[in-house]
């Protein structure tokens, strides 16, 4: 029978990821000859994919290039990254322990990202937390990738759960749009790479830590409490 399901985002939901995404971002823009960005001017395109990252920094230096000009770049970026990938990337507070808490409960796990899914799996497994999750699903994976519902309604079918029994954790508009879409319940967290703060796009719930998850989650995916 189809198992209760927990799906993530991953950067800026499960992992801070930022850190070693903006630090190859400059690595590609300097050794490209443009400036490095600050952080502040990048955060809410990390959760695009990092092919938007390169276009919007070049963007706000008013920078056009050819489209191949920009795929070399984002070559560069995905290679430099594959070996950076975990410097500095660090699980947010508090989702280790809410993680065990929702096996200890028997609900599947899972990660819909628009992070390429090699590089997923890569981060995942650096960090010792891949083996957690049922599927871990990427922007390349399936035909479509958030916020098409078919992303995350295709990973709890990869994952084995029950969509009607489901939620979607996320840190973004991307995140809650792909969730309203496909029906499930949405909780965002406040401390991601969002342009717009959550609070203002609709979630079910916002938790500003992880130990506020679990309370939240309960009755959404129709749990016996404790």
């Amino acid at each position: 029978m189809p198992a209760p399901i927990a799906v993530f985002d991953l950067d800026g939901t499960l992992v801070d990821t930022a850190p070693d995404l903006l630090a190859t971002l400059n690595v590609v823009l300097t050794e490209a000859g443009f400036e490095a960005m600050p952080p502040e001017k990048t955060y809410g395109a990390i959760g695009h994919g990092s092919k938007v990252m390169i276009e919007r920094a070049l963007e706000f230096q008013d920078v056009m290039l050819e489209p191949e000009e920009i795929r070399r770049m984002h070559e560069h970026f995905l290679h430099y990254y594959a070996y950076n990938i975990s410097e500095h990337s660090r699980p947010f507070e508090g989702v280790i322990a809410l993680l065990d808490q929702l096996a200890d409960d028997d609900v599947l796990l899972a990660v819909c990202t628009n992070k390429l899914e090699g590089l997923s799996v890569q981060l995942l497994e650096a960090l010792g937390m891949a083996d957690r999750f049922a599927a871990i699903v990427g922007a390349d994976t399936l035909d479509v990738r958030k916020p098409h519902p078919g992303h995350l309604l295709g990973t709890i079918e990869r994952a084995g759960g029950d969509e009607d029994r489901a939620i979607m954790v996320g840190d973004s508009r991307t995140d809650i749009d792909t969730a309203k879409a496909a029906g499930v319940p949405v909780i965002a967290v406040d401390f991601g790479y969002t342009e717009i703060p959550v609070t203002e796009l609709g979630p079910d719930h916002v938790i500003s830590h992880y130990d506020a998850l679990y309370d939240l989650a309960v009755p959404l995916l129709g749990l016996s409490p404790d």
